[in-house]
């Protein structure tokens, strides 16, 4: 846990236009986001997507739920934490690119339709049209009865820019729920969970 957490500060430090977090996920904050997960099989995964993994703190509360054959795909941009997530979680399909061409990577590796789509992208510093790029492209790859899920900081929820967020969400799917507050992070974080994209 200390290894994620000074490479979460170097990243930072050296991209801070890309981190929009203080910390990585808690183990709390990720088994919840990660309950979106299918625990069953099927012939063809399930498939999870996880955008913006960082340091793999969410990659690893996935690993727990995700059933044997399933797939596990990790979209990242920065090309110093692929690396790190390559060498470190060596069971990670990590796919280094652009969330807002999500279909196009995915198709890459095979990939056309996911079970559920886990985000740790840092909305709050992303222009909105960036934000509805990516949310169009999770809706296109969804299977129906699939799941997005990302989180918001608590402190952040009455600013302008996370109302704007939380407002694109409802555009883009017809349900979006929302959690209690996980306080057990750092910090404290509530959990959106999407489903039935609005096409």
């Amino acid at each position: 846990m200390f290894a994620d957490y000074r490479k979460f500060a170097a990243r930072a430090a050296r991209k801070p236009g890309l981190v929009g977090a203080v910390a990585p996920s808690s183990p709390h904050l990720a088994r919840e986001m990660a309950s979106i997960v299918p625990r069953t099989a099927s012939e063809t995964g399930p498939v999870v997507v996880e955008l913006g993994p960082g340091t793999g703190a969410l990659s690893r509360a996935v690993r727990d739920r995700l059933p044997e054959g399933g797939r596990h795909l990790a979209i990242e941009l920065d090309s110093g934490m692929v690396e790190h997530l390559r060498a470190d979680l060596p069971w990670l399909e990590v796919v280094q690119g652009d969330a807002a061409k999500l279909r196009t990577l995915l198709a890459d590796h095979g990939v056309d339709r996911v079970d559920a789509v886990i985000s740790g992208l840092p909305w709050s510093i992303l222009p909105g049209e960036l934000q509805r790029d990516i949310l169009a492209e999770v809706g296109q790859v969804l299977v129906p009865g699939g799941a997005f899920t990302t989180f918001a900081y608590v402190h952040a929820l009455g600013m302008s820019g996370a109302r704007a967020f939380r407002n694109r969400l409802d555009l883009a799917f017809d349900e979006v729920l929302t959690s209690r507050t996980v306080w057990r992070n750092v910090p404290p974080a509530r959990i959106y969970t999407c489903r039935r994209p609005i096409s």
